[in-house]
Order: C-alpha cells, then sequence, then structure tokens
C-alpha cells in the first residue's frame, strides 16, 4: 500500500473583501467537480483553469473562522494526490516542464494576495481521506493544526498524537480525519480533525476547569497533561485554527 500524498493549500485575500473568498471558492469547486467526472489518468495544462484532472481531488474546501486567530480573509483547501507520489502529485510537477505559457494565465489573476502549500505524507495509522468520504463522514467544522517539531521528530509526534491525544479528544467529540508529516523539510507537522461548535467548545471549558479558571464544568486533566507531552517533541510555533466547510465540498455535510 502506498503512502498518501496529499496537499494542504492557505490562501489569503487582501484587501479585506469579503466576496473574494466567496468567488474563490465557488470557482475552485465548480470547476473540480467537473474534473471528477474525467477519466482516469487524463489530465491537461489549460488556460485559466491550471491542471484538470481527477486524480487531484479537491477532497477539503474551507473557510477559515477568523476569530480562532490568524489574518482576515484566509480559505484553506485539501487537496488528495490519487496514486500518491507518481499519480497525481506527479501530474502537478508535470505542469513545470518546460514553462508553458499558460503556466502563468488563471482566470483568478488579482483575486488572492497569496497562498502558501504544504506537501503532506500521511504519518502510520493516519485515517484516508478517501475512506472517510466513502463512509460518508462529514463534519460541521474541523480543527487545523499545525506545530514545529524538533528536527526527525515529527513521526515521534504524530504516532503520540494517534496514540495518547487522540482518544481523548474522541471522548470529546473529535474525530481524527488526518496526520500528516510536511514534505521537504523535517520541522513541521499538520493534524486536522472533525468537530463541531459543541464539542469545540466543551473541550476548552474542560482545559480551563481542570487550571482551576470555570468551576461550572467538569475537569479534563488529560488536556493538561497532552500539553506538557506535546513538549517532548515540540521547537516552536502551534497552533490550531477552525475551518467551516464550504457548502457542497466533499467534507462539507450534506
Amino acid at each position: 500500500m502506498r503512502r498518501g500524498i496529499y496537499l494542504l493549500e492557505e490562501v489569503e485575500f487582501h484587501p479585506m473583501n469579503s466576496r473574494r473568498p466567496l468567488e474563490y471558492l465557488r470557482w475552485l469547486t465548480a470547476y473540480k467537480r467537473q474534473d471528477d467526472g474525467r477519466a482516469a489518468g487524463a489530465h491537461e495544462l489549460t488556460e485559466g483553469m491550471s491542471i484538470r484532472s481527477r486524480e487531484i481531488d479537491l477532497v477539503g474546501a474551507f473557510y477559515a473562522v477568523g476569530i480562532t486567530g490568524h489574518p482576515q480573509f484566509k480559505v484553506v483547501t485539501l487537496w488528495d494526490c490519487h496514486g500518491g507520489w507518481d499519480g497525481g502529485w506527479r501530474q502537478m510537477l508535470e505542469i513545470y516542464d518546460d514553462v508553458q505559457a499558460n503556466l502563468f494565465l488563471s482566470d483568478i489573476d488579482d483575486l488572492r494576495h497569496g497562498a502558501f502549500s504544504r506537501p503532506l505524507g500521511a504519518a502510520p495509522g493516519s485515517p484516508v481521506v478517501a475512506d472517510l468520504l466513502a463512509e460518508g463522514y462529514a463534519a460541521p467544522l474541523y480543527l487545523f493544526e499545525s506545530a514545529t517539531v524538533r528536527p526527525g521528530a515529527a513521526l515521534d509526534y504524530l504516532e503520540a498524537v494517534r496514540t495518547e491525544r487522540a482518544p481523548v479528544l474522541a471522548e470529546h467529540g473529535h474525530r481524527l480525519v488526518g496526520s500528516y508529516e510536511v514534505q521537504f523539510c523535517d520541522t513541521e507537522v499538520v493534524t486536522l480533525w472533525g468537530t463541531g461548535i459543541d464539542a469545540h467548545l466543551a473541550v476548552q471549558r474542560a482545559r480551563d476547569a481542570a487550571l482551576g479558571l470555570d468551576d461550572e464544568a467538569a475537569p479534563d486533566h488529560r488536556l493538561l497533561t497532552w500539553r506538557k507531552r506535546a513538549r517532548d517533541f515540540l521547537d516552536g510555533p502551534w497552533r490550531e485554527t477552525l475551518l467551516s466547510p464550504y457548502p457542497g465540498s466533499k467534507m462539507a455535510p450534506r
């Protein structure tokens, strides 16, 4: 079985024009729905829409919840490279072969302010997104974690997340849907969790109660234990952001 290869992209929109993220999400999800009907292996570099392929699968399209701490406005997308390195990833690389003129033409020129892409390799035991979609799983909110770890500690951290943190968060209504080592570096990891508003709030209150800051909620001291445990691996910034799935995208509730 090949390792799952994904791409996560954070797209920012400036100046603060709230219509731009919506225009981008509409444009992106519409043409990728069309790509789902393409023949397996058929791909082409087009003017306006970059590469068209079903193997480069837009499995997640999210609007980032601004009040959880990031520059506004932001869209986050998750792409599944079917066939791994030799499949969708190879197709993405091939658009750079010979640097063709239509590589630089896009229907969304001037819509985005910036974008940052992370190539992701699934960690051992990570859920397979295609399996989750086949199951019909979707969540009203997703929690996106990015963390800087000690050089070489990425897979160790993700194994600890899977075996130690995930069971605790599962009791609070969070499901691990992706556990990834960022590729082409050895200091960054990404995890993605399905959740909802009530579950998110319950975790915050259980942590506050464990800190002695909320006497109206049940404490869960395991949440504090995990944060101490995580420091065995972390070596820099750690951040979580809530994401709202765009209606009609594959990881959004139907």
